[in-house]
C-alpha cells in the first residue's frame, strides 16, 4: 500500500526526527537519496551537464547538496537561483565542488536548460500554495521546451506548483519525468492533475517515524489479493453472493449486457437481472447463466419482490430517467441491503437525494460531469480539485463515492480516502462504466465493504483495460473478457 500524508503530519515527523540527529543529517540522508537516483538517470555522470532549478526553501537546499554529490564525480553543475537567498549550506557545499550559482537570467536560462542531460526541481517545497510565481513560472515554461528536447527533469519531493494536499495545480507548475519523494507519499503525487506532474516516483527512507493515519492511501496488488472474496470448500451460489442487477431498457439493451457480464466474471455465485424484456433477452443470449425478472414501473416494489433475495444491488446503467425508472431505482434502494447507483440512477438522484436516506450503505461511481449534477458543483472545478469535491459529496451525501477520471479518487462518509492509479485512457469508451457498475456490485455481493468494494473494482477494472488494450482501441466487451486475467495476475502470487 503507498501511503501518503499531510503536510502538516509530515512536519512534525520531521521535528521529531531533526531533535534526535546531529544538524544536516537529514538533508544529509535526502540529498544522497537525491543524487543516487539521478546519477542512476543519467548514466554516466562523468561530463553529465546537471542544472539545478534552486529555491530558497529546504528542498532547494536538497538539490544544492545533491548537485554538491554530482559536481564531485564530474558533472558540469549550474544551479539557477530563482530566490534572493538560497540554502547557504547547501550552496556553499556546491560552490566547494566546483558548480557554479547565479541568479536567474532570461538571456542565459534557456540555453543553460537547452544543453543539459537533466534538470533538477528545487524551486518550492511541500509547503507551496498555488502556481509559480515569476521568475519561477518563467523557468516552469522554459524546463518545459527542455524536457520537450530531451533533458531529464527530476523534481525534489513533490513538482513545484502542485499542492501537496490536494494535487491541484493552481497555474504554472514543473512537470517532471521522476519525482523523488522523502519519508513518505504525498496526496499530490497520486491525485490528478498533480500526480500528472510527478512522473514516475521514488520514495527515500529518511527514517521518519510515528506518522498517524494516512490522510490518502492506495492499495496495490497484494492489497488486492488481500481483499478479493474467495469461494470455500462449502460455498454454493447462494454463499458466494447474489447481485440483484437493475439495469438496462428497452432502448438500452447493451448495458444490462455489460453490467450482468461483468458480474458474473467479478465472482458472483448469481445475478439477477430485472430490466425490460429486450433487455433481458439481449442479456440471456450472452449470459444464459443470469436469473431475469421482468420490471415493471407499475409495480415496482413487486418486481422488486419478485426478483428474489439479494446480498446487494447495483442498479442505473441504462435504465432510463423517467418516472417509472425512479420508481423503480426508490424501490430497489428501499431494500435493507448495500447498494450501488450509477448512471441513470445518478441522474434520477440527483433530482431525489432523499432515496439515499436508508438504513444500508450506498456507493455511488460518477465521473466529474454526474458529480456536478449530484451536487451542484461546476464541473471544471471538481476536475481540479477531485479530492476536495469527492469527499465532500461523501460526508454531505453520506455515501461512498468512487469519482472516475484519470485517477480514481474513493471517499466515505467517515473521511477515509482510497485512490486508483491502475486506470488508462483507453478505458474512456461507452460501456466502460457499466461494466465497473457491476463488477464493484458483485463485491458487495460477496461482502466487501463499499469503501473496499469500490477499491478492488477500480484497480481491477484498471488492469483490464491495460491487458485488453495493449496499446490499441478496445470496446467494454473486451474489459469482461479481460477481467478473469486480471484477477489472477494479483491471487497467482498469493498462491504460488
Amino acid at each position: 500500500m503507498r501511503n501518503a500524508h499531510a503536510v502538516a503530519d509530515v512536519r512534525t515527523a520531521e521535528q521529531a526526527l531533526f531533535a534526535r540527529l546531529p544538524d544536516g543529517a537529514l538533508m544529509s540522508r535526502a540529498a544522497a537519496g537525491l543524487a543516487s537516483v539521478c546519477a542512476r538517470l543519467l548514466g554516466q555522470v562523468y561530463g553529465a551537464r546537471v542544472v539545478i532549478l534552486a529555491g530558497s526553501g529546504d528542498n532547494g537546499g536538497d538539490a544544492l547538496f545533491a548537485g554538491a554529490l554530482l559536481a564531485a564525480r564530474g558533472a558540469a553543475v549550474t544551479a539557477i537561483a530563482a530566490a534572493s537567498r538560497l540554502h547557504e549550506p547547501g550552496a556553499a557545499a556546491l560552490r566547494a565542488a566546483g558548480g557554479t550559482i547565479r541568479p536567474a537570467r532570461a538571456d542565459a536560462d534557456q540555453a543553460d536548460l537547452d544543453r543539459a542531460g537533466l534538470i533538477i526541481d528545487g524551486l518550492l517545497g511541500i509547503g507551496g500554495r498555488g502556481g509559480l510565481r515569476e521568475p519561477a513560472a518563467t523557468l516552469a515554461a522554459r524546463t518545459a521546451r527542455a524536457r520537450a528536447g530531451g533533458a531529464i527533469v527530476v523534481a525534489v519531493d513533490l513538482p513545484s506548483g502542485v499542492d501537496a494536499d490536494t494535487g491541484v495545480v493552481a497555474g504554472a507548475a514543473i512537470g517532471a519525468d521522476v519525482t523523488v519523494t522523502f519519508g513518505t507519499w504525498k496526496p499530490g503525487l497520486l491525485i490528478d492533475p498533480g500526480a500528472g506532474q510527478a512522473g514516475a516516483v521514488e520514495l527515500i527512507d529518511i527514517g521518519l517515524a510515528g506518522l498517524p493515519a494516512p490522510a490518502v492511501a492506495a492499495l496495490q496488488a497484494a492489497d488486492i489479493a488481500a481483499l478479493l472474496p474467495r469461494p470455500g470448500a462449502e460455498s454454493d451460489k447462494y454463499r458466494r453472493g447474489v447481485l440483484g442487477l437493475l439495469a438496462g431498457s428497452q432502448r438500452y439493451t447493451g448495458a444490462a449486457v455489460l453490467a450482468t457480464g461483468s458480474a458474473i466474471h467479478g465472482g458472483a455465485g448469481m445475478v439477477r437481472l430485472m430490466s425490460a424484456q429486450p433487455a433481458l433477452t439481449a442479456a440471456l443470449q450472452h449470459w444464459p447463466e443470469a436469473v431475469t425478472t421482468v420490471a415493471d414501473p407499475a409495480a415496482a416494489a413487486k418486481s422488486v419482490e419478485t426478483a428474489g433475495r439479494v446480498q446487494a444491488w447495483a442498479a442505473g446503467p441504462g435504465m432510463g430517467t423517467d418516472d417509472g425508472a425512479a420508481g423503480l431505482l426508490a424501490a430497489v434502494l428501499a431494500s435493507d441491503v448495500p447498494a450501488l447507483v450509477d448512471a441513470d440512477g445518478i441522474t434520477i438522484l440527483a433530482g431525489h437525494r432523499e432515496l439515499l436516506d436508508r438504513s444500508a450503505p450506498t456507493l455511488t461511481p460518477p465521473h466529474a460531469g454526474e458529480l456536478a449534477r449530484l451536487t451542484g458543483a461546476d464541473r471544471a472545478a471538481i476536475e481540479a480539485g477531485r479530492l476536495e469535491h469527492a469527499t465532500a459529496a461523501a460526508a454531505d451525501l453520506g455515501v461512498t463515492v468512487l469519482l472516475k477520471g484519470s485517477t480514481t479518487v474513493i471517499a466515505d462518509p467517515g473521511g477515509t480516502v482510497l485512490v486508483n492509479t491502475t486506470g488508462s485512457a483507453w478505458l474512456a469508451t461507452a460501456g466502460s462504466g457499466d461494466v465497473l457498475s457491476g463488477l464493484a456490485g458483485a463485491l458487495l455481493a460477496q461482502g466487501l465493504p463499499p469503501l473496499q468494494a469500490a477499491a478492488v473494482a477500480a484497480y481491477l477494472h484498471g488492469v483490464a483495460g491495460r491487458r485488453a488494450a495493449d496499446g490499441a482501441p478496445i470496446g467494454a466487451g473486451e474489459l469482461i473478457t479481460a477481467l478473469p486475467g486480471a484477477i489472477r495476475s494479483v491471487t497467482r502470487p498469493l498462491s504460488s
